[in-house]
C-alpha cells in the first residue's frame, strides 16, 4: 500500500471521499471557531494544517481502507479553517465604525467564500513553478507530510501485526500525536472555563509604578491560548513582540508621562493606558506600516516571477490535462478561468447588496461596485502571488497577511479619495461613513484572496511530497472555503454580542475589560477613518515609521551576524501595538519553545542522531501541544459566549465577586507557570 512513503503515479488510492469531506468539514467548523476568537482575541490566527492531519488520522483509522491520501484531503479542507478566518483581521471594523449592527449571514459568507475561492483559483497556475520546481521550504507543509507519513507508517504495522506479521519498521514514538492535542486542549478548556467562567482565576496581572512623573508598567497574561501561540510563532518572532513591548512600555509611555501632567482623580494605570491607547498604539501603526511595505517591497520580484509563471502556465493547463501523471494534473485551464469568473460576478451581486441600502442613484452605486470589485480582483491577483511565495518561505502563520491587508486599506482609501470631489461622495458626514464602509469591505475581499492564497502552496507541497493528485486537492480547498465562510459569520455574532469589541459594545452595563481587541481591525478603521477625515495622529505614526527605518537596518546587520537575535519589523510593531498582558505571554511561549529545543538539541547530540530525524523533536510534539491550547481556550470561549448570549448576564456562572481579585491573580499566576512546567516536562519525558 506504500505506506509511509510517497504513493506512485500508476496508483490509484481513494482520495476525496464522502466520509473525508465530512470529516474535514467538522473539523473546519472546530478551527474556524477557534481562530475568529483568538484572533479577536490577540490578532494571530494558527495554521490549522498540522493538528488536522493528527486529527484526521486518529479518526480514519477506526475506518477500513483508509490511506494517507484520504488523510491528506481532510487536512487540506480543514486547513481553510486556519487562513480564511484571517478575515476577521478586517471586517469586525464595520461593526466598530457602526455601518453594521451585526454580521449579516449571506454577505459575509458571500465576500468571504468568493475571495477565498478567487486566492484558490489565482495560485493553481502556480503549483508547478512554485512548488514542484521550486527550492521554497514550506515548511508547515513538509512538516504535515512528515505527519501523515508518520501515521500511515503506524497503521501499516498495525495492519502488520493483526495479520501477524512482523512490521516493516518500528512504529514512530509518541504515535499519531491526537493524545497530545488532547492533552492540550484539556488543560486549556479547564482553566479557561475557572478564568472566564467561575472567575476564580484571573486572566492577567499588572504593576504599574511611578519614578518621578514617568510611569513604568510590569504586565503579565495568564492565557493558555496565547502560551501556545508563543510556542507556536518561535523564538525570532517572540523576542521582536519582546522588543516592541519594551519601546511602548520601556520608553514610549514613560516619556509621554513624564511629559505630561496627571489629573489629581485619575489612577496610574488609567493615566498611562491612556496615553499608550490614543499615542503609542499610533507609533506602532507606523512600524507595522513600515513592515508591510518593506515585506511586499522585498517581494517584489518574487511576484513578478509569480505573476510570469501564472500567465504562462494558463496557456499549458490543456496539454499537460491528458497524458500528464497523474500528480501533474491541476484543474484545467477552462474550468480555473469559468469559475474565477462566476466568483467575480459573486462579488459584484455581494458589493451591490452592501450598498442597496446607500443614499445614492443607481447609476452613483454602479460605478462604486464596479471600482471596489476591480480593486479586490486586480490588487488580490497581484498579492496571489507574493503570499504563496512568502508562505513557502517562512511558513503559513509567519506570513503577513495584516500587513497586505493594512497595504490593501491604505490604497483603496487614497485611490476612493483621489477619485470623489468635495460635493460627491465625500460632501457629507454619511457619505465618509459609507466610503469608509466600502474600503473596509473591499480589503476585507483582499485579505480573503490573500490568506487562501498563502495556504493553497503550502497544502500543495504536502499533496506532492505524499503522491496526492492536485485538482482533487484544489477541490477540497474550494470545500473548505465554502464550510469555512458559512461559520464565521455565526461565531462573530456569537462574541460580538457576549463580549463586544474594543470601543464597540452591543448594549449597556457590558464589562468593557472582557471585550475582546481585535487590534488589526482597529487599527485598519484609524487608518481608513484617518485617511478620510484629514485626522491620523501624523506625529506618532510618522515616530513610529522612523523606528521601523531603524529596525530594518538593525535586522539586517543582525542577520549577518546571528540566527537568533533578529528584529523582524512587523512582529516589532504588533508588540507595541498589542495590549501588553496580550504581548507577555506570547513572548513567554516562544522562550519557552526555545528551551525545549535547546534541551533536545543537547540530547539529540548526546545519542549521536541528528536532531531532525530524533524521537520526537517538539517541532511536533510541542507544536501539537500549543495547538491543543489554543484550540482548548477558544473552543470554551466560543461556548461561554453561547452561554452569556443565553442568560443575558456578563457573568453567569461566576462564583466570586470582585473582591477576589487579589487571590485571583496569584491563582492565575500559579496555574500559568505550573502548566509551563508541565508542558516542558510532557515534551522532555516523551522525546
Amino acid at each position: 500500500m506504500n505506506d509511509g512513503v510517497r504513493v506512485p503515479d500508476d496508483m490509484s488510492l481513494p482520495e476525496l471521499t464522502l466520509r473525508g469531506v465530512i470529516l474535514g468539514a467538522l473539523i473546519t467548523v472546530i478551527f474556524t471557531a477557534s481562530n475568529v476568537f483568538l484572533g479577536l482575541k490577540v490578532g494571530l490566527t494558527f495554521s490549522s494544517a498540522i493538528p488536522a492531519a493528527v486529527i484526521s488520522m486518529s479518526v480514519l483509522r477506526m475506518f477500513k481502507g483508509a490511506n494517507i491520501l484520504e488523510n491528506n484531503m481532510v487536512q487540506t479542507q480543514a486547513s481553510a479553517a486556519g487562513t480564511l478566518s484571517s478575515i476577521i483581521f478586517i471586517l469586525p471594523a464595520l461593526v466598530m465604525l457602526g455601518h453594521w449592527s451585526a454580521f449579516p449571514f449571506w454577505q459575509t459568507m458571500a465576500i468571504c467564500a468568493a475571495g477565498g475561492m478567487l486566492g484558490v483559483m489565482f495560485t493553481i497556475p502556480l503549483r508547478h513553478v512554485m512548488v514542484v520546481k521550486s527550492d521554497l521550504p514550506y515548511p508547515e507543509g513538509v512538516a504535515a507530510a512528515e505527519i501523515l507519513r508518520v501515521g500511515s507508517a503506524a497503521r501499516a504495522e498495525e495492519r502488520a501485526q493483526a495479520a501477524g506479521q512482523a512490521p516493516a519498521a518500528a512504529r514512530p514514538a509518541g504515535g499519531t500525536g491526537m493524545g497530545d492535542i488532547l492533552f492540550g486542549g484539556g488543560v486549556a478548556a479547564v482553566v479557561s472555563f475557572a478564568t472566564s467562567g467561575l472567575r476564580v482565576l484571573a486572566d492577567g496581572a499588572s504593576s504599574f509604578v511611578a519614578l518621578g512623573g514617568a510611569v513604568l508598567r510590569l504586565p503579565m497574561g495568564f492565557s493558555l491560548a496565547l502560551l501556545g501561540a508563543g510556542y507556536l510563532i518561535g523564538i525570532v518572532a517572540g523576542l521582536a513582540m519582546l522588543v516592541g513591548l519594551l519601546i511602548a512600555w520601556g520608553v514610549a509611555v514613560p516619556v509621554l508621562t513624564a511629559m505630561g501632567e496627571r489629573a489629581a482623580d485619575q489612577s496610574l494605570a488609567a493615566y498611562a493606558t491612556d496615553l499608550w491607547g490614543s499615542q503609542v498604539r499610533f507609533i506602532g501603526a507606523g512600524v507595522i506600516g513600515v513592515g508591510a511595505i518593506w515585506t511586499l517591497a522585498t517581494l517584489f520580484m518574487p511576484m513578478v516571477k509569480g505573476l510570469r509563471a501564472s500567465m504562462g502556465m494558463v496557456g499549458k493547463g490543456e496539454r499537460r490535462r491528458g497524458p500528464a501523471p497523474r500528480t501533474e494534473r491541476d484543474l484545467p485551464a477552462g474550468w480555473v478561468i469559468g469559475i474565477s469568473l462566476v466568483l467575480l460576478a459573486v462579488l459584484v451581486f455581494t458589493f451591490a447588496s452592501f450598498m442597496s441600502a446607500a443614499p445614492l442613484t443607481a447609476g452613483r452605486i454602479g460605478v462604486l461596485v464596479a471600482y471596489a470589485v476591480l480593486f479586490a480582483f486586480v490588487f488580490g491577483f497581484l498579492v496571489a502571488a507574493a503570499c504563496g511565495y512568502m508562505a513557502g518561505l517562512v511558513g503559513s502563520s509567519t506570513s503577513p497577511i495584516s500587513g497586505v491587508g493594512i497595504v490593501a486599506i491604505v490604497l483603496v482609501s487614497l485611490l476612493m479619495v483621489l477619485i470623489n470631489d468635495g460635493g460627491g461622495l465625500l460632501g457629507s458626514d454619511e457619505g465618509v461613513r459609507l466610503a469608509i464602509a466600502l474600503a473596509i469591505f473591499t480589503t476585507s475581499a483582499v485579505v480573503a484572496v490573500a490568506s487562501i492564497s498563502n495556504d493553497n502552496l503550502q497544502d500543495l507541497k504536502t499533496g506532492w511530497l505524499v503522491g496526492a493528485t492536485p485538482w482533487r486537492q484544489q477541490v477540497a480547498l474550494l470545500i473548505g472555503c465554502v464550510v469555512g465562510a458559512a461559520v464565521i459569520s455565526p461565531v462573530l455574532d456569537l462574541l460580538y454580542n457576549a463580549y463586544g469589541f474594543a470601543d464597540a459594545l452591543p448594549r449597556a452595563g457590558m464589562d468593557p475589560d472582557q471585550a475582546l481587541a481585535a487590534p488589526q481591525a482597529t487599527l485598519m478603521l484609524a487608518i481608513a477613518q484617518g485617511i478620510f477625515t484629514h485626522q491620523l495622529n501624523w506625529t506618532m505614526i510618522l515616530i513610529g515609521m522612523a523606528v521601523g527605518v531603524a529596525l530594518i537596518v538593525i535586522d539586517g546587520l543582525l542577520a549577518r551576524t546571528c540566527r537568533v537575535a533578529r528584529l523582524p519589523v512587523l512582529a516589532v510593531g504588533i508588540g507595541i501595538y498589542l495590549p501588553p498582558t496580550v504581548s507577555a505571554p506570547i513572548v513567554v511561549g516562544a522562550f519557552l519553545a526555545w528551551v525545549l529545543e535547546r534541551a533536545l538539541r543537547r540530547r539529540a547530540q548526546a545519542a549521536g542522531q541528528p536532531y531532525e530525524q530524533y524521537a520526537d523533536a517538539p517541532n511536533r510534539r510541542g507544536v501539537l501541544i500549543a495547538s491543543g491550547l489554543i484550540v482548548g481556550e477558544s473552543l470554551v470561549g466560543v461556548l461561554l459566549a453561547a452561554v452569556i448570549g443565553f442568560s443575558g448576564q456578563n457573568a453567569p456562572l461566576a462564583l466570586v465577586g470582585e473582591g477576589f481579585e487579589p487571590a485571583a491573580r496569584w491563582l492565575g499566576l500559579g496555574v500559568f507557570a505550573l502548566v509551563a512546567v508541565w508542558i516542558g516536562r510532557r515534551v522532555l519525558n516523551r522525546a
